[in-house]
């Protein structure tokens, strides 16, 4: 029942006053199935990108973080190829940094933060964190490619 109303309370937090750049939104009828759209910063490569997330709430939430994953492609040295994400907030402690006071409208922003600031420091594509770190210029044409190609909306 609390994480029920929780929810709701989030929801409606999200729809009303949304984080710049961010949407989430229940799928079907099922509060525990969201989804999230995340736009790519100004100055990123992720720039003209919308991005889309599925959000899993857990039963034991808040004391539990929710399951977030990226359903479009992205060229990110801390998002694998299924769209896991390798963020603090993510996990619960002491791997993690979750909180049962974070919410998902603070997680989307984290997740939104850590787009447009990798850390090659804790990668979960270690090929993709390298080149972050030493060869800029071609991540940023990689990650540019990889957003034009699946996160760009194309007018038919």
């Amino acid at each position: 029942m609390q994480r029920a109303s929780r929810l709701n309370r989030e929801l409606q937090m999200l729809s009303t006053e949304p984080p710049p750049g961010i949407t989430c939104w229940q799928t079907e009828e099922r509060i525990d199935n969201l989804r999230a759209q995340i736009v790519g910063g100004v100055g990123t490569p992720y720039e003209g990108g919308i991005f889309s997330l599925e959000v899993k709430i857990p039963e034991r939430y808040p004391f539990e973080p929710p399951n977030i994953r990226f359903l479009t492609p992205i060229y990110h040295p801390n998002i694998d190829n299924s769209g896991r994400i390798c963020h603090d907030a993510l996990k619960l402690p002491p791997k993690g940094a979750w909180k049962p006071s974070l919410n998902i409208s603070t997680v989307l922003t984290s997740i939104q933060l850590l787009m447009s600031e990798p850390n090659p420091d804790d990668p979960l594509m270690a090929d993709i964190s390298s080149e972050f770190k030493y060869n800029k210029h071609l991540f940023n044409e990689k990650a540019k490619k990889w957003t034009r190609e699946h996160a760009v909306q194309k007018n038919k």
